[in-house]
């Protein structure tokens, strides 16, 4: 069933934009959704019961597999969160819609929620599905439903705009890789995912601080298990903090065309 068309000029771009996002998220699900249920379900086989059997207990009264339960899923919505609005966006680039969309009455806000908003849905149904298969291998225990909702709606948000941000300025589909590839997979799998940053000695244990995955992971782990490495406040300064940084540098793009027009 369609949902009615917003009255608003505006409203009606978004409702536009964002809907031609979902339709190709599960147009393509063979692409932008199976991958990710595949390869964690392998994380679970491989780590989680493989591994965490020999493991054990990782904190009183928590197996190894429920504590890696949030930074799989953690991981899930970066990828896809980040993966999506690079990819949609370039595209749109290179096809030369986006200079379509400039030209127009549209407003820049307008494009950048749009591309967002479908970044985000992406990043929610692949947590949901990745959620789902855990289901398979443990029990989850959800102890602070809000702090886990807010947490993986703040880190889907600020991955997005970092996705959008990697697509205006790439130049060829092969400079969107780059990112995910030398950057988010070294410091989502150093972010506390499978392991607690507190048994690390130093300068390791230091040196992890710096890295924003690790409190996005453990703010999410908190509201799954109510446990965490980091304090909560600060991990909602930090993902508060890059939202707002990433959402001023992508509305500055847009304005000033930056790597958009010809």
């Amino acid at each position: 069933m369609e949902l009615p068309m917003p009255s608003s000029p505006n409203l009606v771009a978004l409702y536009t934009i964002t809907r031609r996002e979902v339709i190709r998220i599960l147009r393509i699900w063979s692409q932008t959704l199976l991958p990710s249920a595949i390869t964690m379900t392998l994380y679970f086989v491989i780590f989680g019961r493989m591994v965490g059997s020999r493991i054990g207990e990782i904190a009183p009264g928590i197996q190894y597999i429920d504590y890696i339960v949030p930074g799989l899923i953690m991981m899930a919505v970066i990828t896809n969160s980040y993966g999506n609005i690079s990819s949609s966006f370039f595209g749109a680039k290179f096809g030369r819609h986006v200079e379509e969309m400039l030209a127009s009455p549209m407003p820049s806000w307008v494009i950048l929620a749009g591309y967002v908003a479908g970044a985000m849905l992406r990043g929610l149904i692949v947590a949901a599905i990745v959620l789902a298969i855990s289901l398979f291998f443990t029990h989850i225990h959800l102890y602070h439903p809000w702090i886990t909702l807010l947490t993986v709606l703040l880190t889907s948000l600020v991955f997005s705009l970092a996705g959008f941000v990697n697509a205006v300025y790439a130049k060829k589909f092969d400079d969107i890789a780059l990112v995910p590839t030398f950057v988010l997979t070294p410091l989502t799998y150093l972010g506390g995912v499978f392991y607690s940053v507190s048994a690390l000695g130093s300068p390791w244990k230091e040196v992890s601080y710096a890295n924003p995955i690790l409190y996005m992971v453990n703010a999410f782990r908190y509201g799954l298990l109510g446990i965490s490495d980091v304090p909560l406040g600060v991990a909602f300064v930090v993902m508060s903090g890059f939202a707002v940084v990433l959402t001023v540098v992508g509305m500055a793009l847009l304005n000033r065309g930056i790597g958009l027009r010809s």
